[in-house]
């Protein structure tokens, strides 16, 4: 087992130093981690771009969504995956779960992501999932968060007699020398082969998805832990127009689903003011990430017990 990479004595660099020039170098790697340690949050950090959303809500990541980044002659393709809990048995629970064990089999490495100083029986059942013969990298997150960082040191002795990780990296998904440390580490663990994207792309996902995306990441912050998390929202329309003031337009048509009336009730606010702040810094965002004008409306329909009719999950694009 490779001993612990220490948090303050890294001495950070470029991005592009931490592969040189020479054969190519392409492979899938495997975020994966219980509820809210910070997945999403770190695919982002990697990318360079916000492609996966992100909220203290158990679960927002609902789909395994690849994130990529080419870095001197290596290219990453990062995959995150949802978080894997045992809490609640429904079909959605199941299909997220499934999306989880499909990805985790057919990569190069894993990245199994806990938080620094903390391991319980839910990031045990994570690690069970995990097959024998892939790399696999511990990566300690939210190590800002901790107050004496020296407090850690004997949490990872622990971590290191639990399992025979490849390495274990005490880090900070917001730091971004870190970021930048962790393609040094992970470049390694990549075989040479032709890139499997171009060199500027940057996740397989359609702006359709991102846009859908977008729209629940904005309905889980204004609603914070009143609303359930099968709430879940449908891009009915999609469409791009001719605009004589704008280079590009698009005009997106949205349903937010819930399963009670209540929570209809919830999304909306007094007087609609809710919805129409779910909708205002949606289309921001949108009109950022797109570089272009962006025209939503969003409704909100009631659809009780979706969460737990296997065809309609289904039907709701979930795998």
């Amino acid at each position: 087992m490779t001993e612990p990479i220490p948090a303050d004595t890294t001495t950070p660099g470029d991005p592009a130093a931490a592969t040189p020039a020479g054969p190519q170098r392409c492979g899938l790697i495997a975020i994966v981690g219980k509820p809210n340690v910070g997945k999403s949050t770190l695919l982002n950090a990697l990318v360079g771009q916000k492609i996966s959303i992100t909220s203290r809500k158990a679960q927002t990541t609902r789909h395994r969504i690849t994130g990529i980044r080419t870095v001197g002659a290596t290219q990453f393709v990062f995959a995150d995956t949802p978080g894997f809990q045992t809490r609640h048995g429904t079909a959605l629970n199941r299909s997220l779960n499934k999306t989880v064990l499909g990805t985790v089999g057919d990569v190069d490495l894993v990245l199994f992501v806990v938080e620094a100083g903390k391991f319980n029986s839910a990031d045990a059942k994570v690690l069970e999932l995990l097959k024998p013969g892939i790399p696999i990298i511990l990566l300690a997150n939210k190590l800002d968060e901790l107050n004496r960082r020296g407090d850690v040191a004997p949490w990872l002795g622990e971590m290191g007699g639990r399992h025979d990780f490849a390495e274990i990296v005490p880090m900070s998904a917001k730091n971004s020398k870190d970021i930048e440390r962790l393609f040094g580490i992970c470049a390694k663990y990549l075989p040479e082969q032709p890139w499997m994207y171009a060199e500027d792309e940057l996740t397989d996902r359609s702006e359709k998805f991102l846009a859908s995306e977008t729209v629940r990441e904005k309905l889980f912050r204004f609603t914070g832990d009143e609303l359930p998390y099968t709430s879940t929202v449908i891009v009915e329309k999609f469409e791009e127009e001719p605009s004589p003031k704008h280079k590009r337009m698009v005009r997106i048509a949205a349903t937010i689903v819930v399963e009670r009336d209540s929570h209809k009730a919830m999304v909306i606010g007094d007087k609609g003011e809710r919805l129409k702040r779910i909708g205002m810094e949606s289309r921001q965002e949108l009109e950022k990430l797109m570089d272009c004008k962006v025209f939503l409306e969003i409704w909100v329909k009631v659809r009780s017990g979706w969460a737990d009719d296997e065809a309609r999950v289904r039907s709701f694009g979930y795998e």
